[in-house]
């Protein structure tokens, strides 16, 4: 290793410690963020003052996040990371139903639910009946797809963000299996838009740029089915303000919903409902799963 080194030698001496990396990917991960990194310090021209704030911004991320708040997903997403790997290798053709952000708000422990369940989690507010369809790319039903789904509550508030009152129980939040027409429906409470977290660090970057920090309307979909690509999307209400200022960049036209509004009467479950209710009816395509990848 040399010493005595300079500003212009010194990016690829660090460059040069991952020569040893037995895998090639890895390597060049390292090697190129090394080479970003330099480059960025360089060129604006950074102090060690700024520096040492954005360690300390870094760790006051790692403070807060917990496995209800992810603040590092959060920062991904504000800074338009999370939609650029997105869209980097998002290749489900031409037909498939496009696919978006996971979010901060996903959580491996959901409840599972049969079709036709109330999954609101008992949290009041506009009734909203969901029913999806998922087909395969000629437009076969796909049948046994697990279907996530999870969404804000009337005052746009998750459940993971309300601890004191609802005690750690799930709401608003399932896993469902399609039958065999590729179907599943539930019914739960229409969602609301709101402002993504600003009471952490990523709440400064928001107020330092006077950044909007809200998120229109939606619905969130996971879906998982053997000898198909897995699909991660949202649903956005046609008529939320905030489609074109979206927080987090995931808003996609191809996307846009009608949640339409039904006075009191008949749901799409055939149930009555005594109040006026919201109905959300999709249908999901996905994409066949790619064959592995031969190696030599």
């Amino acid at each position: 290793m040399s010493i005595d080194l300079s500003e212009d030698t010194i990016t690829k001496e660090v460059q040069s410690t991952f020569d040893g990396c037995r895998d090639q990917r890895t390597r060049e991960l390292f090697v190129e963020l090394v080479r970003h990194l330099h480059d960025f310090a360089r060129e604006t021209r950074l102090t060690g003052d700024e520096w040492f704030t954005a360690m300390d911004f870094l760790a006051r991320v790692g403070a807060v996040t917990t496995p209800a708040r992810q603040e590092y997903v959060l920062l991904s997403d504000i800074l338009g990371l999370s939609v650029l790997v997105d869209l980097i290798n998002e290749h489900h053709g031409p037909h498939a139903t496009d696919g978006t952000l996971l979010g901060p708000f996903f959580v491996e422990g959901r409840p599972s639910a049969a079709n036709g369940s109330d999954i609101s989690g008992g949290v009041p507010g506009t009734p909203m009946f969901v029913t999806g369809r998922v087909v395969g790319p000629d437009g076969e039903p796909v049948a046994g797809v697990r279907v996530d789904t999870w969404h804000s509550d009337g005052e746009g508030h998750y459940d993971v963000q309300q601890e004191e009152r609802l005690h750690g129980r799930p709401a608003m939040r399932a896993l469902l299996t399609t039958d065999d027409d590729g179907r599943f429906w539930y019914r739960s409470i229409a969602p609301r838009f709101y402002p993504v977290p600003v009471d952490g660090p990523c709440g400064e970057i928001m107020r330092a740029a006077d950044r909007s920090p809200m998120r229109p309307e939606h619905v969130h979909f996971r879906l998982h089915a053997d000898g198909y690509q897995p699909l991660i999307t949202m649903l956005f209400r046609r008529d939320d303000d905030y489609l074109e200022h979206d927080a987090v960049f995931a808003v996609k036209r191809s996307l846009v919903a009608d949640f339409v509004r039904h006075e009191s009467g008949t749901a799409p479950d055939g149930t009555e409902v005594g109040e006026p209710f919201e109905t959300l009816d999709w249908t999901f395509t996905l994409s066949r799963s790619r064959p592995p990848e031969r190696r030599a």
